[in-house]
């Protein structure tokens, strides 16, 4: 059974289609990378799933319409190119505050906070105030927050676009073992496509407000939409 299914989704702004009858099926503890352009409609599809934006269409989520829950209570968690760290607390309290809202005992607070900071390699950050963050460790933060309260579905909006080159591969190598080691369910939408490829357990593409699945890699490399065959040939052209 998949974890989220999605069912004619359909989204318009002012008379003008954004999303247009999408339909796919995402496996728990899978990424579904999707590639596209900017304006493709990638990020109205996250927000629609994560309870942000109305329209039409069904989702469901382990078996359950979300339709009527608001988005606090779906157990999504999206994450932005942003980290939008809270500002006034520091990198403890920060990965803290989902635990908090949900009035974990301390020890227990304590001792999951400090086990993420050390996943994420933070440990003598943990004092620090976001300002006094670089940009990888405070994405790093985020995803730490986002992690450490389970949530049933992450939804990830080109989080590492705002890196550096090699920061960026870190972050992604981050998420990959983040998310197997706590058995993850993913989307990621981004324009990058060596990302995607390098992310997504599943692969789909996103062009005007419609999304395309790939059942196989090979089937992604064949679509000349995507834009691999390309790069391909520019690599063997070298």
């Amino acid at each position: 059974m998949s974890l989220l299914s999605v069912k004619e989704l359909h989204k318009a702004f002012s008379g003008k289609t954004i999303l247009e009858s999408i339909s796919f099926d995402l496996e728990a503890h899978q990424t579904l990378a999707i590639l596209g352009r900017s304006g493709c409609g990638k990020t109205t599809l996250l927000k629609m799933i994560a309870g942000l934006l109305e329209g039409t269409g069904e989702i469901q989520l382990a078996g359950k319409f979300v339709h009527p829950l608001p988005p606090q209570q779906r157990g999504i968690v999206y994450l932005y190119q942003e980290a939008l760290l809270f500002p006034h607390l520091n990198v403890f309290e920060n990965i803290a505050f989902g635990l908090r809202l949900r009035k974990m005992q301390e020890a227990e607070l304590r001792e999951k906070v400090e086990n993420m900071l050390e996943n994420l390699g933070l440990t003598d950050q943990i004092r620090k105030m976001p300002s006094q963050l670089s940009g990888g460790q405070k994405q790093r933060v985020a995803f730490g927050r986002a992690f450490i309260i389970e949530p049933r579905l992450l939804l990830l909006d080109e989080p590492f676009g705002n890196l550096d080159v090699e920061t960026r591969s870190n972050m992604q190598d981050f998420f990959k073992n983040m998310a197997q080691k706590q058995q993850t369910t993913a989307i990621l939408v981004t324009h990058d496509l060596k990302e995607a490829v390098r992310m997504g357990d599943q692969l789909g593409y996103m062009e005007a407000g419609q999304l395309h699945i790939y059942n196989h890699l090979n089937d992604f490399i064949a679509d000349p939409r995507t834009g691999m065959q390309d790069e391909i040939a520019f690599w063997q052209s070298i």
